[in-house]
């Protein structure tokens, strides 16, 4: 198994407020978080950073290739449960701080199967030939709205509170987390993204590109993509294979 990642401040933002971190634990173990902070000038960079280190940290010592699916699936929501505790904790003891909160995919590949703990509009693909599904689901205004048949999915990639985000770390004490697991065969891609990247990038063109690249240039390409299509947020991209 192979990851590789890569953040990008875009074209417009003045800092980046996107974190990632990602490492491989055994042969048939890899693991990818990929965060998308918000909230004051330093509350999404602090909001992200800490996220990703505390989950980083945690599945490192927690991890054992003993664990079973439904052992391992419960080791990781705990594991971003804790990390939203402590982002609120942290928000709640500095003034400057309130209201900041992040997005949060957790992603974990054991032998066939991805696991993957999500909240926010982050998301998580996965290409397998020529076909690319959504494993996740955004927790975003829009989103509803698509749930409740007002608008189209269409419509919603041009909505105007398209950023609106209903669930994210740090925000409240806990939070409603969701859990997704599928399978995984050789020549899978998954594909974890921040919305900077997947608000200007199609699926088709996703696939494409996964097709075409592989390491460091497939995220390189996946980046500079995303900056033709507009840029206009942090880019962050990671790639399991």
């Amino acid at each position: 198994m192979e990851i590789f990642s890569k953040s990008d401040i875009g074209l417009v933002r003045t800092q980046n407020q996107d974190d990632c971190r990602f490492g491989v634990i055994s042969p048939s173990c890899a693991w990818v978080v990929v965060c998308d902070g918000m909230g004051g000038a330093n509350g999404g960079n602090i909001a992200s950073a800490s996220a990703v280190e505390y989950i980083s940290r945690e599945i490192e010592k927690m991890y054992s290739d003993d664990l079973s699916k439904g052992e391992l699936s419960t080791l990781m929501t705990e594991i971003v449960s804790q990390a939203n505790q402590a982002i609120f904790d942290l928000a709640s003891s500095d003034s400057e701080l309130t209201g900041m909160g992040t997005t949060c995919e957790f992603v974990l590949v054991k032998d066939t199967t991805v696991h993957v703990v999500h909240v926010g509009d982050s998301r998580t693909y996965a290409i397998r030939g020529g076909k690319i599904k959504q494993l996740t689901e955004d927790h975003s205004v829009v989103q509803e709205m698509v749930r409740r048949g007002e608008i189209t999915a269409e419509q919603a990639q041009n909505h105007p509170n398209k950023n609106f985000i209903t669930r994210a770390l740090g925000i409240k004490p806990s939070v409603h987390l969701d859990y997704i697991e599928t399978n995984f065969i050789y020549g899978d891609v998954l594909l974890v993204c921040t919305d900077g990247f997947s608000n200007c990038v199609t699926t088709g063109e996703m696939v494409k590109i996964c097709h075409e690249n592989r390491g460091e240039g497939l995220t390189d390409t996946l980046v500079e993509k995303a900056k033709e299509g507009g840029g206009t947020d942090n880019i962050t991209v990671a790639v399991v294979y």
